[in-house]
């Protein structure tokens, strides 16, 4: 096994993070040659370069694992060093999809508020995955069921998403029912370009996704918000719409079982208490709001 040198795996992970050397070297508190130093020296024992040597800078392949695994020790080391000097608040980066943001997830985690400092990053539930992959986070809500390598995954439950729009917006386009014509013609909100909730439900109703004009609205509850002001329609969880229909502010375009996306949460499979808490919490919430099968943190 490799004696790994932990200030090489820092400068490697710190340029990785700012993008350049001199940010690397200012951030460590040394000059941008030991930089260069210390990472020359780590592929000289890895024997493969680690460095993309651009602007701005980034990990190959190779250096991926390194750049995650120097996170990972440094998590570790903060959760060692909390036990044995002043009290430190532990540090959480998380990734999300901004639905269970919105709903959620910020209920579930704020009993931690004052033990843990949670660093949330806004990514698609399909892309999140790659967050982990290179060592951006140490967890993650995602719609990869498949454990990310170094990682451990378990599901969460489910987010159902169905159509919905403005009752003024039903009255203008679907005032002869929701068939093909109607909503080949009618508006669509769509969240940005990967998002293809709305593309799926118009498949299954037989309708080319490309047809409607499309409204790219990047933000969970803004993109509430421009159905309920007759944007157009879009699918949205059960979480985020129950009130408005309550309201009268949206209605079901379709009751059928809409689109049906499981949730997974991943993590680093090493152990920190401030990791377990995050992701016991996150259980619990989404026990209680997807109906996921939440299972306790081990002991």
């Amino acid at each position: 096994m490799p004696d790994w040198d932990l200030g090489q795996l820092r400068a490697l992970a710190a340029a990785a993070d700012l993008g350049t050397l001199d940010a690397a070297a200012r951030a460590l508190h040394v000059t941008p040659s030991a930089v260069s130093q210390r990472i020359k020296a780590l592929e000289h024992q890895v024997g493969a370069v680690l460095l993309r040597r651009e602007r701005p800078v980034r990990p190959t392949a190779a250096g991926e694992p390194l750049v995650r695994l120097a996170r990972q020790l440094d998590a570790l080391t903060e959760d060692a060093t909390r036990h044995l000097a002043a009290p430190r608040v532990p540090r959480v980066p998380l990734a999300v999809n901004g639905d269970s943001l919105t709903t959620w997830l910020l209920p579930a985690l704020a009993p931690l508020a004052d033990r843990v400092v949670v660093e949330l990053v806004r990514e698609d539930q399909d892309r999140s995955a790659a967050l982990l992959r290179d060592g951006s986070v140490m967890a993650a809500v995602t719609a990869e069921r498949t454990a990310v390598q170094g990682c451990s995954v378990e599901p969460l439950g489910v987010m159902r998403y169905r159509p919905f729009a403005a009752p003024a917006f039903r009255d203008r386009w679907f005032a002869d029912g929701v068939g093909r014509a109607a909503l080949a013609a009618a508006p669509v909100v769509v969240f940005d370009a990967a998002d293809r909730l709305q593309d799926r439900w118009l498949e299954r109703a037989g309708v080319d996704p490309l047809a409607p004009p499309r409204h790219l609205v990047p933000a969970s509850a803004d993109f509430a918000t421009a159905i309920r002001l007759g944007f157009g329609w879009g699918m949205l969880p059960d979480q985020q719409s129950d009130d408005d229909v309550a309201a009268g502010r949206l209605v079901l375009l379709d009751d059928g079982s809409g689109v049906e996306v499981p949730l997974f949460w991943q993590q680093w499979s090493l152990r920190t208490q401030a990791l377990d808490a995050v992701a016991d919490h996150v259980r619990r919430g989404a026990r209680a709001a997807l109906g996921g099968a939440a299972r306790p943190a081990a002991p």
